[in-house]
């Protein structure tokens, strides 16, 4: 896995008759005998002998001990000048039009005399070397004449960038890995692949890494090792001495630290040593010379080690140190107040008070929530308590977050102290399940308590954000109309950074997408700038409504790559603000046709969400999640997900409309081939956001209705809505719904192209299937075949969707609409008598209108109407 450039230059190394050589190097865990393995097996399945041996220090106690078994057999290497002769030459006969190749493991390890022969035999062409040799380690000029000169192609193996080994986990594990969990396991291993197993094991052994049947994910706080993985890293770090050893323990705990101070604990010989064995790293930032380990699991490892008292001396030791020289720096009350809390269990509280500050800022929220459970109770203020319950809400820690803040609301004694709590208790209240009633209320509490003008306009901007994610966007823009277009206007950084969030949004939702964008780019910008003196979250979580409001635009591009940018650094920082990040990319991957991206997506909302029990989330992922699943032709994933939403306690309304809550029932009906019931779910679907004002919510619904068979039935609306909204996403959806339901070629074609210049690729394929569909009908064959072409260039880019439209508008393009919906019933297995219940018909009536469309078709029995439809066949009947 991501060793493709490596792979392609052996493979013309191996095809260059003046190349002796293939040295793959590299730290230890990296690969290299991985890829070394793989490059051999090319190379026997191209026709070249091989063979293979293992260098190690005990073979290299004995000339040529590690090559014995691959020499020929009779030579006398009694004189070495004729012997070695004897071997080339034997070997040169043995091949026939190409070079042996031999696999050589660890090259650095190999005595003197196995170099030298294998040296001359490279030179007379009668073998070619394939060796790994591990970086940092100490060989002789033997060896080093081995790998070296023109003749030798050397490659450098670097550790796995976390992309691939997102790949790599999801090829290993069977199913994708939640991000998080790829951060963390990234992190933890420094990308190097021995050491990713390990932790792979460990967690998978502990129970810390589990699959919810979508997604892996690594519980919160939890990653295991292996005891393998403990003996690897301490055999790496033995041998250093007394003195190396402490500035290892002491990074451990600390780093990273200036250069003078590891100098000051160890010679700095002893520290350059430490450099030269790969154990630590040196960084230079203008005057500046850092130290730190080389990899995060050495300082794992150490610490495991350390004595008590151990610890405590070298973390007061370094506490000294720092002082000693003022404590000048902007982190060194954070690292101060750390290491005393680690060391003694406790430190002054001002500069604890002060740390958390710093480390709030950071968005190391566990850090400031470390912190401040340390200050004693009769020293934290308003403020700090404040600070402590958004540092529990960022980690999702609801009702931790509550009892801190409704014990600052009791005692907050000022407008200020009033206005600073409820901020923080309604978002908290929000996001925690409990009902939105509660959030208002709390914040019309703090209105009663204030009287000030300016600052009863914060909670009314505070209301508007409440109203906004509570899925009431018209009231909430109402509330944040005059909302200043920059916090400079504004008399509170913290009460305008709330409304900048939410007014994009609820723009986005109610369809004026083009103000959304300018808000939302607006408010990401300011929040960058002012972030270090404001209590809210990461400025990246300003990109949501972006993400929103461009795919609602027709962006979808531009949302996703603005959606995944803003998901690593909300990721990085550990905020569960996150959820609603995947929660729209989702969404977009939806709305542009990709059902196994979007499922993607969902599924790692939904284990987010789970993991943090945030209902307002999990509702529309779920949902979505039997969508994708449904259209993927993978009805038993689509129920078990609504089941699970089904048992979900009553729903409070949520950022998006509820009616794309239904969208998972309405899809899988759709599966099944009850169109009719699906169109009836979608149509109460879109009253529902019809009600609540989510515009762009309702045309979602509507475009569905039309490309489910109900064309006619919403065109009228989506038009209109077209001409409310901006944008292009929502003219194209109305400019489908009219051209399928005039069941014109052209037009259709026309309504592909609109589709297709906002990134809507399924809707482009529908199109232009229907349009192949009404060719074929009207018998324009080539026209049809060119339609049906374009049909499956944009098909091609949606993931194998399965939708109704894209699988039977050619197969049922002669037959009526109730011929059309009764043959799709029959076709996934339904009786005539259940459909006649579901349809209210007959079962004559019913009977009599298969008959006509197996006619039409050209089929007899039901298995060939399922395969000519494009739906799964009916299970076969029992006999007797």
């Amino acid at each position: 896995m991501g060793r493709e450039r490596e792979l392609r230059e052996f493979v013309a190394v191996s095809q260059d008759r003046t190349c002796r050589g293939f040295i793959v190097c590299g730290a230890a865990g990296v690969g290299k005998s991985r890829l070394a393995e793989e490059c051999l097996e090319w190379a026997a399945a191209s026709g070249s002998r091989v063979g293979r041996a293992t260098a190690s220090a005990a073979a290299a106690a004995v000339p040529l001990g590690a090559i014995a078994h691959l020499l020929p057999a009779g030579v006398d290497l009694a004189d070495p000048v004729a012997g070695f002769a004897a071997v080339a030459e034997q070997l040169a006969a043995d091949q026939e039009d190409r070079p042996r190749v031999l696999f050589v493991d660890d090259l650095h390890w190999l005595d003197s005399s196995s170099a030298v022969l294998l040296r001359q035999l490279m030179d007379a062409g009668a073998v070619q070397l394939l060796g790994t040799v591990r970086t940092g380690e100490p060989y002789g000029e033997a060896v080093a004449a081995l790998t070296g000169g023109d003749s030798v192609r050397r490659v450098d193996l670097g550790v796995l960038n976390p992309a691939r080994i997102g790949e790599l986990l999801a090829a290993a594990l069977g199913r994708p890995v939640a991000r998080h969990t790829v951060h963390e396991l990234t992190a933890a291993s420094g990308g190097n692949v021995l050491y990713l197993r390990e932790l792979v094991l460990g967690a998978l052994a502990a129970g810390d890494l589990t699959e919810d049947g979508e997604i892996w994910q690594l519980r919160e706080g939890r990653l295991s090792g292996t005891a393998r993985l403990a003996e690897v890293i301490g055999t790496r770090l033995t041998g250093v001495g007394l003195a190396g050893r402490t500035v290892l323990e002491l990074l451990a705990l600390c780093e990273p630290l200036p250069l003078a101070d590891a100098e000051s604990v160890a010679a700095p010989h002893t520290v350059a040593a430490l450099e030269d064995a790969g154990l630590i790293r040196v960084a230079q930032d203008r005057r500046r010379t850092s130290v730190s380990l080389a990899h995060p699991l050495y300082g794992e490892v150490l610490r495991a080690g350390l004595p008590v008292l151990r610890r405590r001396a070298l973390l007061l030791d370094q506490v000294a140190r720092t002082e000693a020289r003022g404590a000048r720096r902007r982190g060194d009350p954070l690292r101060i107040a750390t290491w005393r809390l680690a060391a003694t269990g406790t430190a002054d509280p001002a500069l604890l008070t002060q740390a958390a500050v710093l480390a709030r800022h950071a968005h190391d929220y566990a850090q400031a929530v470390a912190l401040l459970q340390a200050v004693p109770e009769d020293h934290h203020t308003i403020a700090t308590r404040s600070m402590l319950g958004d540092a529990f809400f960022e980690m999702g820690r609801w009702a931790d977050a509550e009892k801190v803040l409704a014990r600052a609301d009791q005692l907050a004694g000022c407008e200020r102290e009033t206005l600073a709590v409820a901020l923080v208790r309604t978002t908290n209240l929000l996001w925690s399940n409990a009902p939105v009633a509660e959030a208002l209320a709390a914040n019309d509490a703090a209105l009663a308590r204030i009287t000030t003008p300016v600052n009863r306009r914060k909670l009314k901007i505070n209301e508007g954000f409440i109203r906004i994610v509570a899925g009431l966007p018209v009231q909430g823009l109402a509330l944040l109309e005059d909302l200043e277009t920059d916090v400079e206007d504004a008399s509170d950084i913290d009460a305008w950074l709330r409304g900048a969030w939410m007014k994009p949004a609820g723009l986005a939702l109610v369809g004026r997408t083009h103000e959304a964008v300018v808000w939302a780019e607006r408010a990401h910008a300011v929040h960058r700038r002012v972030d270090e003196k404001a209590l809210a979250s990461h400025p990246a979580f300003q990109r949501i409504p972006l993400v929103l409001a461009l795919t609602e635009a027709g962006r979808p591009a531009e949302a996703r790559r603005t959606g995944e940018s803003a998901y690593a650094e909300l990721v990085a920082a550990d905020s569960v603000v996150r959820v609603w990040v995947a929660v729209l990319l989702g969404r977009t991957e939806w709305l542009s046709g990709r059902p196994v991206t979007a499922r993607r997506w969902w599924a790692e909302a939904a284990a987010l969400a789970r993991t943090f029990d945030h209902a307002m989330a999990l509702r529309p992922v779920l949902a979505g999640l039997a969508a994708c699943a449904a259209v993927q032709g993978e009805l038993e994933a689509a129920e078990l997900a609504l089941a699970e939403l089904g048992e979900l306690p009553t729903p409070e309304p949520g950022l998006l409309s509820a009616g794309e809550e239904r969208l998972g029932q309405a899809w899988l009906l759709a599966a099944r081939g009850e169109l009719g019931e699906a169109r009836t779910v979608l149509m109460a679907a879109a009253r529902t956001a019809r009600v609540t004002g989510h515009a762009t919510g309702e045309a979602l619904l509507l475009t569905d209705v039309a490309r489910l068979g109900g064309a006619r039935q919403v065109m009228g609306r989506l038009t209109e809505l077209a001409r409310a909204c901006d944008g292009e996403l929502l003219p194209a959806r109305a400019q489908l719904a009219r051209a399928l339901a005039a069941d014109h070629p052209d037009r259709l074609l026309r309504a592909a192209d609109a589709c297709e210049a906002v990134g809507a690729d399924l809707l482009t394929a529908e199109a232009a299937t229907a349009a192949a569909a009404a060719w074929h009908r009207d018998r324009e064959p080539r026209r049809a075949a060119a339609a049906a072409r374009r049909a499956a260039t944009a098909a091609a880019r949606c993931e194998g969707a399965r939708t109704p439209l894209l699988m039977t508008a050619r197969a049922v393009a002669g037959l009526t609409a109730r011929e059309r919906e009764i043959a799709l019933l029959a076709a996934v297995g339904n009786a005539s008598l259940d459909i006649a219940r579901a349809l209210t018909l007959s079962v004559r009536t019913v009977d009599n209108h298969l008959h006509r469309a197996y006619a039409k078709l050209g089929v007899t029995t039901r298995r060939e109407l399922a395969r000519t439809l494009g739906q799964h066949p009916p299970p076969a009947r029992p006999q007797g």
